[in-house]
């Protein structure tokens, strides 16, 4: 099989993780300045505050669909081509939400957060897949730096909000600037961030797939081996009722061994992945780390300045506080998974996250909440890429149980806001988080399922 590295005009391994840098810095980037006018969007519609969570639940539903599929999708065509696809409905989703801004036309709005929502599973799975296929090239962990990237772009695009804002700019003469040059940031390093899913590892052969060249295609040629193994001579111009028989069976061996074509392996295989304990059990894992990492982004700045009587100012320098802490162990703590493990890593992270989520839950100050958050963000900060990477282990495999995975935590997303508002209400914010504590334990007890293993061993 032919490598990607002996493609002359294949980008190199550096070039790829800078494309893909670049891909996952605008993806945190697009959607964050979205999200930081949100209050302006409110106004600009007239909405209330359960009017507009509906809004958000309703492209969050077009994310869930999206990500059943794209496992599939990636195997049948291509992390490039469904990267083009999410890269032309984004633009298409972001700019019905501006036209639907722009003419207050709240149904415009609602299809562009679906399209949008689309859009997401399509640029998110294969720049994951991608970054774990760069990760395996380069013999060391390094996916959790593209993810301290989307941080990065995260915070980068709610700066972007910010200045607009100042501005006193309209949301979505905004959206309109960021999507531009977004989206001919995300063309122009397409290609290389895709490169590493290009051509599949030669250790990834399915044992049971039979190469075409080992058995012979040409009729005389079969019948000729048929007969040396029998000890009886070739016949060159002759072909015997009996070699002809031997030449067809062998035939039907040799077409029940090739490998079965993309199309049917691709979406067999994303449908086999939802029966694989251990890419469930990852999925869980998945689970557990979106609540502990999405519950902060919706819920600490509130819980800051409800809990402590804080200004708003000090409860968005909280939130930031978490984020620098995440970002700053994604970049730091790649070290720390090659040199003690996947599982090792896992387990001390949800230590870490579970004694900052129970200090803030619990914490008599501000001063002692604040140390809980840094521990809580170090803690939320390495689950999500390492799990990724552990999906990710047979590249054959890798996209259809990435999207099965990944679609436990589009489920954390859909369903906490609601699950957490609720008991916001009779708990406070701060006890309210607390409980994500439970989800810090599942994440620890099912650390196991992501030691690495041997491509015919991962189910």
């Amino acid at each position: 099989m032919t490598s990607l590295a002996a493609t002359p005009s294949a980008p190199s391994v550096g070039a790829m993780r800078i494309a893909l840098l670049a891909q996952f810095g605008i993806f945190g980037v697009v959607g964050a300045q979205w999200l930081a006018r949100l209050p302006s969007v409110r106004a600009t519609l007239g909405l209330d505050a359960l009017e507009l969570g509906g809004l958000l639940t309703i492209g969050g539903l077009g994310t869930l669909v999206s990500v059943l599929l794209t496992g599939g999708l990636v195997t049948r065509f291509g992390a490039r081509r469904v990267l083009v696809a999410g890269t032309l409905t984004s633009a298409l989703g972001f700019g019905l939400v501006a036209l639907g801004l722009a003419t207050s036309s709240v149904v415009t709005l609602v299809v562009g957060l679906v399209v949008n929502g689309v859009s997401g599973a399509f640029i998110n799975i294969p720049i994951n897949i991608a970054g774990a296929a760069v990760e395996r090239r380069l013999g060391r962990t390094v996916l959790p730096h593209f993810h301290a990237t989307f941080s990065v772009g995260a915070a980068l695009g709610t700066l972007i909000a910010a200045g607009f804002s100042w501005g006193h700019v309209a949301v979505e003469v905004q959206i309109s600037v960021v999507l531009v040059v977004a989206t001919v940031l995300r063309v122009v390093t397409l290609r290389a961030a895709s490169a590493a899913t290009d051509a599949v590892p030669d250790d990834a052969v399915p044992d049971e797939a039979v190469p075409d060249a080992d058995v012979p295609d040409d009729a005389s040629a079969t019948a000729d081996a048929v007969r040396a193994v029998a000890g009886a001579p070739a016949v060159d111009d002759v072909v015997t009722a009996d070699a002809a028989d031997a030449t067809e069976a062998a035939r039907r061996t040799n077409a029940s061994t090739r490998p079965a074509s993309p199309a049917s392996r691709g979406f067999r295989s994303a449908l086999g992945a939802w029966t694989e304990p251990r890419t469930l059990l990852l999925g869980l894992v998945l689970l557990a780390s979106s609540l502990s990492e999405g519950s902060a982004g919706t819920w600490l700045s509130i819980a800051v300045t409800d809990g402590f009587a804080a200004r708003e100012a000090v409860g968005a320098i909280a939130y930031g506080t978490f984020v620098a802490a995440m970002t700053i162990v994604r970049f730091a703590g790649t070290g720390l998974v090659d040199r003690f493990g996947r599982v090792a890593v896992v387990r001390s992270s949800g230590v870490s996250a579970f004694v900052g989520l129970a200090l803030f839950a619990l914490a008599p100050s501000l001063a002692t909440a604040w140390i809980g958050i840094v521990l809580w963000g170090a803690g939320a900060a390495l689950v999500n890429p390492v799990t990724i990477a552990a999906a990710s282990d047979d590249p054959l495999h890798a996209a259809s149980r990435v999207s099965v995975a990944s679609s436990f935590s589009t489920i954390a997303m859909l369903t906490a806001p609601p699950v957490l508002g609720a008991l916001v209400d009779g708990l406070g914010a701060r006890h309210a988080l607390g409980l994500i504590t439970i989800a810090t334990v599942l994440s620890m007890s099912l650390a196991g399922q992501l030691r690495p293993r041997p491509t015919s061993a991962v189910r």
